[in-house]
């Protein structure tokens, strides 16, 4: 018989202490993009962490948390990680970030 474990409530932040240091980093990893990819029914492969956007860098101050690659559709994944309530700001960083790839003459197909 399979052994189950039990759900606790904890403070994000007592795992995660900070959350472009700590979560991004823990969201990286192989194994957690391994079950992120099991999850959405994608095969994540990882570009980058705070990844630059745009033909010459950054647009503006932003960089992408996480940039992966499904290795099925060869389409790019933006990953956006959050601990705290989301607002419209992470969508706007999203579509900026889109928008930064979608610059880039070899990422204009995806």
């Amino acid at each position: 018989m399979a052994e189950l474990g039990v759900l606790q409530r904890v403070e994000l932040g007592g795992v995660w202490p900070h959350e472009a240091h700590h979560f991004a980093a823990w969201l990286a990893q192989p194994g957690t993009l391994a079950t992120l990819s099991g999850v959405l029914g994608l095969e994540l492969e990882l570009t980058g962490q705070e990844l630059a956007v745009g033909p010459v860098g950054p647009i503006g101050p932003y960089a992408a948390d996480i940039v992966c690659k499904d290795t099925m559709s060869n389409a790019l994944v933006l990953i956006e990680n959050q601990l705290e309530n989301t607002d419209h700001r992470h969508l706007g960083h999203l579509l900026t970030y889109a928008a930064g790839l979608m610059s880039i003459p070899d990422q204009r197909d995806r």
